[in-house]
């Protein structure tokens, strides 16, 4: 028996590890043939695999390291030479994936078994018991319909992750969401980065994924490259996080600053998406440097205290949120990879793929993107997917960039963020879309002091494009939102505007969209 190891599997203590010394891995290169993918996603995956290759040769396993065009031709080499073997695959996160693996093994004569996947928290049956537990089934809860705080509260309890022996929360609150809208003080820089020097193995695949794919989208160049390809590189930027970035995450989670593209977030995703990191020790070691740190009686003014918001908000994160995630994509697939209750088809706006408009909000998310791979959660949601969403973009072609550009992207956890969060494309994650003028961006980013567009202005020339793209947002798709929880607000406003008004509106959309298409934006 071997145990088949996939490219975002490669924690060292993955559960079907420990009971089998020898270990298929296939690094298969034509998928990346299919979209652009961002060079240093691909840098990273590759590199990822082949330094947990050499650290199970290490550790005494057995491995069979295959590089091969598709998984269908390194399996065909594979049992080749290992004719009738059987293979134990943790299941794959991404919809049908697992069934598809299975097939491609047994159509060569070998037997495969998949079990669960060992990189999560959570398990798709402590998902069916909350579920019921609320009246609903394993389809949905109430009505196909899920909301993430009271799952989060849930896996807390059961995790008695950040609880009080009593039950209750850790100082009294289950988030600390109003605590952490600040935006940072003029003078304020961000603290460093971790910094990996490329290896030997790295430069080599680096070498490679350049020659290979050089036609694709983002910045090629290794010079800044921060992310980790080793398990021992992981902890060490989760211990950097904690001991440098975490104090001041929780305030400034949400803010943007021009010309910073990493701020106090933790920078972990890519590590824990490949496996590289466990949710689960991610959140213990922050936990563990609040307590000791004397904050364990939920006080976060003491000296040297790890401040409470800061903790919660990493929590909620790691096993709120991507446990979340997880499980409504699994419910929801295949529809939501075909949703789009708004109707949206507008073509991408040019500027996502080339930097150059003078909307300085929308200029710096995407440089963020091309240049290291990544933009912070509210770039994603309130810049990249809010514009997208009133643009009118099509739901799929934004989740598609979002999957190529981003280094700790796999359809399982774009999917649901993209198309059901920020294209409201379904309502199976929000009860109303995630839409916003220029005030939200003005509110939480220096970016509009600097900007030649106006956040004050709807209409006109050199008016914010947020500004007439969301009311006309809103007034295009009001059959369908009108009544939506929370939007009542919003449309006493709608109803507010006469005729002449949203005449100049429509005009002003239309002009921006124009500029959106022809890269003039």
């Amino acid at each position: 028996m071997t145990v088949w190891l996939l490219g975002d599997q490669l924690h060292p203590d993955a559960a079907p590890l420990q009971s089998d010394d020898h270990v298929l891995m296939i690094e298969a290169h034509g998928f990346a043939e299919r979209m652009p993918y961002h060079p240093q996603k691909l840098t990273l995956v590759f590199s990822a695999m082949r330094h947990a290759r050499d650290a199970l040769r290490a550790d005494g396993y057995d491995v069979t390291y295959l590089e091969a065009e598709s998984f269908g031709e390194g399996l065909d080499r594979y049992f080749e030479a290992n004719p009738g073997d059987s293979l134990v695959l943790q299941r794959p996160a991404s919809h049908d994936a697992g069934a598809r693996l299975k097939e491609l093994v047994e159509a060569r004569g070998g037997d495969c078994t998949l079990v669960a996947n060992d990189g999560f928290l959570t398990t798709p049956d402590d998902w069916d018991e909350w579920v019921a537990s609320r009246g609903g089934s394993s389809a949905g809860d109430g009505g196909g319909t899920y909301r993430q705080e009271h799952w989060y509260r849930h896996v807390r309890r059961e995790t008695e992750i950040l609880m009080d022996d009593d039950g209750d929360p850790v100082g009294g609150e289950w988030n600390y969401d109003d605590e952490n809208r600040e935006t940072p003080p003029d003078d304020w820089s961000p603290p460093p980065v971790p910094e990996f020097d490329p290896d030997e193995i790295t430069r080599e695949v680096h070498e490679f994924v350049v020659d290979r794919y050089g036609g694709h989208w983002g910045n090629a160049e290794l010079d800044g490259f921060a992310w980790p390809v080793t398990r021992e590189e992981a902890l060490h930027a989760l211990a950097q996080f904690v001991e440098v970035r975490l104090p001041e995450f929780g305030p400034y989670q949400d803010a943007m600053v021009e010309g910073e593209w990493a701020l106090d977030h933790s920078l972990l995703s890519p590590a824990i998406n490949l496996g590289l990191l466990h949710p689960r020790e991610a959140v213990e070691v922050v936990v563990d440097a609040y307590r000791d740190s004397g904050g364990s009686d939920g006080a976060d003014g003491a000296d040297g205290a790890v401040p409470l918001n800061s903790v919660e908000g990493f929590v909620r994160q790691v096993i709120g949120w991507r446990e979340f995630v997880r499980h409504v994509y699994r419910e929801s697939m295949p529809e939501m990879s075909e949703a789009n209750q708004l109707d949206q088809t507008e073509p991408l706006p040019e500027a996502y793929w080339t930097g150059d408009t003078d909307m300085v909000c929308l200029s710096e998310a995407v440089s963020h993107v091309r240049d290291r791979g990544y933009a912070h959660h509210i770039e994603r949601l309130m810049v990249l997917a809010n514009f997208a969403l009133v643009y009118g973009t099509d739901p799929h072609e934004l989740n598609r960039w979002f999957h190529l550009g981003f280094v700790d992207a796999f359809h399982w956890v774009t999917t649901p963020n993209v198309v059901a969060m920020g294209s409201f494309a379904t309502d199976v994650l929000s009860s109303k879309p995630y839409a916003s003028s220029a005030n939200y961006v003005n509110e939480m980013s220096d970016y509009c002091s600097g900007c030649p567009y106006s956040h004050t202005k709807t209409t006109g020339e050199g008016a914010c494009p947020f500004n007439a793209l969301y009311w006309d947002f809103l007034k295009r798709n009001e059959e369908t939102l009108r009544g939506t929880g929370r939007m009542g607000l919003m449309y006493s406003h709608v109803d507010g505007k006469d005729d002449e008004e949203w005449d100049a509106i429509r005009k002003r959309a239309d002009a921006i969209r124009e500029l959106g298409a022809n890269g003039t934006l």
